[in-house]
């Protein structure tokens, strides 16, 4: 397992639109009107649409899955902490670090979505099996 090392990082700029969002939740079921309907979220606590939870780590797995570590990932794991939300067209950096290697093949990463103040919005660690 020498390509990968303690401390090795990957961060991803992404920004999430309002029709992404609708796909998501047209995908997965789950239209909660914080997310979809913006007259709504704009009334909110949150002033305005919030991405999908679930849809923010769906990043961190296609991180996983096809960049650090990469092809031959098997996701074992996710601790996840949503500290504060992700807004609908506005920026973020999504991290994933590696943070353990044990017997050259599972691989422990911690997680962050921060967003352009470097504010952490989710925060979480991850298992990982690899095989590649």
């Amino acid at each position: 397992m020498d390509r990968f090392v303690v401390g090795q990082k990957v961060v991803l700029e992404r920004t999430f639109s309002l029709e992404e969002v609708i796909a998501y939740a047209k995908i997965t079921g789950d239209a909660n009107p914080l997310h979809v309907d913006e007259e709504y979220a704009k009334n909110s606590r949150f002033g305005g649409n919030i991405v999908h939870g679930m849809f923010v780590m769906g990043v961190v797995s296609k991180i996983l899955g096809t960049i650090l570590p990469g092809n031959g990932t098997i996701y074992l794991g996710q601790d996840v902490r949503f500290k504060r939300p992700v807004y609908v067209d506005k920026k973020v950096f999504i991290e994933v670090e590696i943070a353990e290697i044990e017997n050259d093949r599972y691989i422990y990463l911690n997680t962050k979505v921060l967003d352009e103040e470097k504010n952490c919005l989710v925060e979480g660690s991850a298992k990982v099996l690899y095989e590649g």
